[in-house]
């Protein structure tokens, strides 16, 4: 939830938004932006209101920042509509639904090689970020059980995480009374590795965190030896540390297009995995996945009863009312794609995103960071700036409609700013290469007028 500061000063500011053709009695009518109208309208007028102002937020489809899918067959949009109106928490009102929920985790657990006999438990989320919440829940409590013995001796807990983490991990530390231990990064590897991440573990570390493609440059970080990494320490110091692996992005890219990699289940140290299905998983937002190895991952006192069928449902949410339309277009995609679908998608984007990777490298004063080879996602930086910064390229491609965020790497490499590209499903070759050509003209414009924007007239991104 954003959070919007009541200025009264403009609160009579009218919003002139009523077409004459619209207006009743002839009359050009004006909508008052920060208070309710005294009076209403019939809903075309309404709708054709709403809908002109969003046009300034430019077209979904070009935009290059965002991983979260920007486009779904129409019959998972009619679905879309179908369930809208239900609610995912009243499981006895709504049990297919839930039904289908519980078929999407066996889906997913089973994708992500849970062992066949642990009785692997999950939970649908409004997105990676309350999944990584509840993911962080589970380690915390675990580790309150494992060191309740230290009584009052107990030193605060600790999560260990690379700088280049999603911010929602800052979050949960924040909110939870747990030390953020965010590990820094290098230019040579900006993601976290098995020696950095054991540097900072003790005692207190409630667990690691460990990216399947980083948002900052699309890098899938070294699960399988920070796992190894840990099961050493534990044998030489007895520290049993867990991993939980953010897979917001690649956990629906990597067993379709990476099947030998071992980031999952099949590593025992990996207790817990989150990905979002709004992004890799192709379904419009907000949905995500949590999905624990087995039932000792996920303590008891987290989860609460809930009357379903005449039974019980065990939940886990921070979330509550939300709507079920997600959930039905995951499962939809499950049956619509299949193993062979999902791979034939993902290895598309992944194309295409190393086809232009490559192209950019080629094309003009850049450095690549990334390839698009592990999520379809891909950072370069200007090698020679020639008068203007990457934010005035990202201002340039705007004119042409492209939204391509600039922004500088974590901590330690700040000095290093890039601009990124996702390759969603839907962002084909032609597009592709119409926006290389985009580029290139960007490019030339800018070193023929000898610079960009003001540091005041540019737009800016927040990562």
């Amino acid at each position: 939830m954003a959070l919007h500061t009541h200025d009264p000063s403009e609160a009579d500011d009218d919003l002139v938004s009523i077409r004459p053709q619209f207006a009743q009695f002839g009359l050009v009518g004006t909508v008052p932006k920060l208070r309710l109208p005294d009076k209403g309208m019939p809903p075309s007028i309404a709708y054709q209101v709403v809908h002109d102002e969003l046009l300034l937020d430019g077209a979904v489809r070009l935009n290059l920042a965002t991983f979260v899918t920007t486009w779904m067959e129409p019959e998972a949009e009619l679905l879309f509509a179908e369930c809208s109106a239900k609610n995912m928490i009243d499981k006895d009102e709504y049990p297919q639904t839930a039904e289908l929920e519980r078929r999407c985790v066996n889906m997913i657990a089973h994708l992500w090689h849970a062992p066949e006999d642990g009785e692997a438990t999950g939970c649908s989320t409004t997105g990676s970020s309350e999944a990584c919440m509840l993911a962080g829940l589970a380690l915390l409590h675990r580790w309150r059980a494992r060191t309740a013995h230290r009584g009052g001796d107990r030193p605060p807990p600790n999560r260990v995480l690379g700088a280049n983490a999603q911010v929602c991990w800052e979050k949960f530390c924040r909110y939870f009374d747990v030390e953020a231990r965010l590990v820094p990064v290098s230019a040579e590897a900006p993601y976290l590795t098995a020696e950095t991440a054991l540097a900072h573990c003790d005692a207190s570390t409630i667990g690691v965190v460990a990216i399947l493609g980083s948002t900052y440059d699309g890098s899938y970080e070294p699960v399988k030896e920070i796992a190894a990494a840990l099961d050493q320490l534990q044998a030489s110091e007895g520290l049993d540390i867990p991993v939980h692996v953010d897979a917001a992005s690649g956990g629906f890219i990597a067993p379709f297009l990476d099947a030998e990699l071992e980031w999952d289940f099949r590593l025992e140290r990996v207790q817990s995995i989150n990905a979002s299905g709004h992004k890799f998983g192709l379904v419009y937002p907000g949905v995500g996945w949590a999905v624990w190895r087995d039932a000792a991952a996920l303590p008891d006192e987290l989860v609460f009863k809930v009357d379903y069928l005449g039974g019980e449902m065990p939940t886990f949410t921070l979330n509550f009312s939300r709507p079920g339309a997600q959930v039905v277009g995951q499962y939809f995609n499950f049956l619509r794609l299949g193993i062979q679908g999902y791979r034939d998608v993902q290895a598309a984007s992944r194309k295409t995103a190393t086809w232009l990777s490559g192209a950019i490298g080629e094309a003009g004063p850049f450095t690549l960071l990334s390839r698009g080879d592990n999520i379809p996602a891909f950072a370069f930086r200007l090698t020679d700036p020639g008068g203007f910064t990457v934010y005035d390229l990202s201002d340039e491609l705007r004119t042409r409609g492209w939204i391509v965020p600039a922004y500088t790497m974590p901590p330690a490499i700040e000095d290093i700013a890039v601009l990124r590209v996702v390759v969603r499903n839907g962002f084909s070759p032609d597009m592709a290469a119409l926006f290389l050509s985009d580029l290139k003209t960007g490019v030339e414009r800018l070193t023929r007028r000898g610079g960009g924007l003001s540091d005041e007239e540019r737009t800016g991104f927040h990562h």
